[in-house]
């Protein structure tokens, strides 16, 4: 049989990536074996394995595929910027949101991650890769908020480590919301007010909305349920009738 060309390797690739998009998004990441995707691909079991070692490189490849344009977004726009700007900042996130809605892939994918797949057995490995992942995305923030502090943009006493855990609080809670629910709200539109209030809030240096929280509050903490019981509703009943 003759070797394969190098573009038809790549479109060997792209076949498998896309069928595993698919049925992963039909069926969950752990009821899809390679033998499915390479049916749907309609390529054979050792095409598969010359192109990823196991379900996990697969399972990488696709959302790298994905994201990574979006992650290219989030970089400065000029060579000699070592710092993302805040303004570079908010347009990477809204970047994201507009993606998610208007991009299948993006959307699909994000569907996988979110829905589709449990980070154990074969899956286990890229557990790490998802802290790792979660760890640059919180030191970029911190970063631009740093830089944002030393130009004079955010005041000196900013917390940047909080408000970067924050932010990702903030668009990771959006995303799941919007994936779960995507008729729900409309993510490009409340997901850049929201990016756009807490980046504001960040620059408020004057006195704080609420007061610290009290002794007697704080000694409340995990004393009470977090949801509330409600009382049964009881069914009126007609009184009963005079003999």
């Amino acid at each position: 049989m003759a070797r394969k060309t190098k573009q038809e390797a790549e479109e060997t690739r792209a076949r498998l990536l896309d069928a595993a998009e698919l049925l992963f998004q039909q069926h969950g990441v752990s009821r899809c074996s390679l033998q499915d995707i390479a049916q749907a691909a309609g390529v054979t079991r050792g095409a598969v394995y010359w192109h990823f070692q196991d379900k996990a490189q697969l399972f990488h490849a696709m959302m790298e595929r994905a994201t990574m344009p979006l992650e290219e977004g989030m970089q400065p726009t000029t060579q000699q910027a070592q710092h993302l700007s805040l303004a570079e900042l908010r347009w990477g996130l809204v970047n994201v949101f507009y993606s998610a809605m208007h991009n299948e892939r993006t959307r699909r994918v994000f569907e996988i991650a979110m829905q589709k797949v449990e980070y154990s057995g074969e899956m286990q490995s890229l557990q790490e890769r998802k802290l790792s992942s979660h760890r640059d995305w919180r030191s970029q923030n911190q970063d631009a908020f740093d830089h944002a502090v030393r130009m004079g943009q955010l005041p000196q006493g900013l917390n940047t480590r909080i408000a970067a855990v924050a932010l990702v609080a903030l668009v990771d809670g959006l995303l799941h919301q919007w994936i779960m629910d995507p008729h729900s709200f409309n993510l490009l539109e409340v997901g850049q007010s929201a990016v756009e209030g807490f980046l504001n809030s960040l620059a408020f240096s004057g006195g704080s909305l609420l007061p610290p929280m009290s002794e007697e509050e704080r000694a409340r903490l995990g004393q009470e349920g977090i949801c509330r019981r409600r009382a049964p509703t009881t069914q009126a009943t007609a009184p009963p009738l005079q003999a």
